[in-house]
């Protein structure tokens, strides 16, 4: 089991991985929209989609000739706001995700 959360956690390690777990928790997208979104080159964002599939942190479906991805499960998208939202702490003094709650 910790070696399961080890490779989870080095795959998210990457900042180029967590940008596409990012933009992949607002809802599903192919490779075009991941590489618009994240800024790097098509090739480098297909590999680390690779790797973010094979360590189980995202699934594909078929749409067309496109290949659509999700985050793989709601374990999976939590770990990854709150990620998102501890290193939001360590840089603001009052995060934009708890402006929003009352």
């Amino acid at each position: 089991m910790i070696g399961s959360a080890v490779v989870l956690l080095a795959m998210l390690a990457d900042a180029t991985r967590l940008r596409l777990m990012a933009v992949l928790l607002r809802g599903e997208q192919d490779v075009t929209a991941l590489t618009e979104a994240v800024g790097a080159a098509r090739p480098a964002i297909s590999q680390h989609l690779g790797k973010l599939r094979l360590a189980g942190l995202v699934t594909t479906r078929r749409d067309g000739r496109r290949a659509v991805y999700s985050v793989a499960d709601e374990h999976v998208a939590r770990l990854v706001t709150e990620a998102l939202h501890a290193a939001e702490h360590r840089v603001s003094d009052r995060p934009g995700h708890h402006r929003t709650q009352s």
